[in-house]
């Protein structure tokens, strides 16, 4: 399979290169096999005891559940998994500080949700998933755009405006999308991206061979959204359907500035479901989010239905880049989360500890991947912004499979650059 041979190619590599340089083929290696979801299997193998120089990781205490009875115990892995998914967080992490830093030197405008602290639920699904299985989110989208088939430069090319972004620069931060790679996308939309999730999960069982597993459907949501209408009406229309749907609450304890316990009567979201299973995982812990999503996809493609998924985790910016995230919490809380729960660390831990890799080298990497997602910065800063045409593309359609210009006029900000004949011209 593609996996199977992307871990061979990886233990060639990191055999024969220096660790320095992990970083440029820890990245091309992570995207091996993401061209289209025929190409890619229903399941995804991970490492497993046999595998030479695999680790255990245990998962005590990582899990709860409701009407389910099974939840994973432990998981396997190895030096060159533990690189890439280090690798693939840091970078998004260094991805989301360049956003804040770029926002505030006004080079990206309008809203900005950031998802520094949660990579380990976006990293654990992706692992668990494969390009097959469909993926909706909110509008803190910004990573799971990067690992679903995008790069550093079209996701910052898109929060930047510029016509090389990942949705040519019409999107901007809340609206990313690739259908080719089974994302799609963020939304403005509280809580809207369920129902859309939903139809994703009806699509996916509708279009299964019969007697098959199907691909599942993830529609993520914050703890903010957990109550919404639209998510009980689709979370019923899944149970009565038996569609493959996952119904992903990360829980990154505040929706805006309102805490779990001030917000929802029930904040054990994963029992949400009523009739519908659930089960609760560390969110910070990628190979818990990895193990029990593989656990829940099973379940979800197997036809018995969707499954309810609460992701216990924890943001480290304020809601959006307008909220500081110190009115409604303290510092010191932020920091005691960073210290004790953060994502990342807890990786670089595993390889510390294994010596898969010294202390030296972890911080040569650190500094191969800030140099490239930097040098990604740069270079989607000299992207183009999209032509004046580009307002009316991919709105009416010519019946030749192209764009037609309404008819109407544009008023630019500059009246010099306006599209069409002004209504009232002599």
């Amino acid at each position: 399979t593609n996996f199977e041979s992307r871990l061979v190619l990886q233990q060639v590599v990191s055999s024969l290169l220096p660790k320095t340089k992990i970083y440029q083929i820890a990245m091309s290696l992570s995207r091996l096999g993401r061209v289209g979801s025929a190409a890619r299997p229903l399941a995804r193998s991970f490492a497993a005891a046999s595998d030479p120089g695999a680790i255990r990781i245990d998962l005590a205490n990582c899990y709860k559940t409701h009407r389910f009875d099974d939840m994973p115990t432990e998981a396997w892995t190895t030096k060159d998994e533990l690189v890439q998914y280090f690798t693939q967080m840091y970078t998004g992490r260094r991805m989301e500080i360049l956003c804040d830093t770029n926002y505030k030197a006004k080079k990206i405008r309008g809203f900005c949700h950031l998802y520094d602290g949660q990579e380990a639920c976006a990293t654990g699904v992706d692992a668990a998933f494969t390009q097959a299985d469909c993926w909706i989110t909110s509008y803190r989208c910004h990573y799971i755009a990067l690992i679903r088939g995008g790069t550093v430069e079209g996701v910052l090319g898109e929060l930047f405006g510029t016509s090389k972004g990942l949705t040519k620069g019409k999107g901007g931060s809340m609206h990313f999308y690739n259908k080719e790679h089974n994302f799609y996308g963020g939304q403005g939309i509280v809580g809207a991206q369920v129902p859309v999730g939903a139809g994703l999960a009806f699509a996916c069982k509708y279009k299964a061979p019969p007697g098959e597993k199907t691909p599942v459907a993830m529609a993520a949501y914050g703890d903010g959204a957990a109550n919404q209408g639209q998510i009980w009406e689709a979370a019923n229309m899944a149970s009565l359907y038996k569609l493959p749907l996952i119904l992903c609450c990360e829980n990154n304890q505040y929706g805006m500035g309102t805490s779990t316990g001030r917000s929802s009567s029930n904040n054990t979201y994963y029992t949400m479901g009523n009739m519908i299973p659930g089960m609760k995982m560390d969110g910070n812990n990628v190979f818990a989010v990895r193990e029990g999503m593989a656990m829940v996809k099973d379940y979800c493609a197997s036809g018995n239905g969707p499954m309810y998924v609460e992701m216990d985790t924890y943001r480290y910016h304020g809601h959006s880049m307008s909220d500081p995230g110190t009115v409604y919490r303290s510092r010191d809380e932020v920091t005691e989360q960073r210290q004790s729960r953060d994502p990342i660390d807890f990786v670089r831990r595993l390889i510390l500890e294994n010596s898969f890799m010294t202390d030296k080298e972890l911080k040569e990497l650190d500094k191969e991947i800030k140099k490239g997602v930097d040098a990604a910065a740069k270079k989607a800063l000299g992207f183009p912004i999209p032509p004046p045409e580009e307002l009316y593309a991919d709105i009416y359609a010519d019946g030749k499979g192209g764009a037609e210009f309404p008819g109407t006029y544009i008023r630019m900000p500059d009246s010099t650059r306006s599209i069409g004949n002004h209504p009232f011209a002599v």
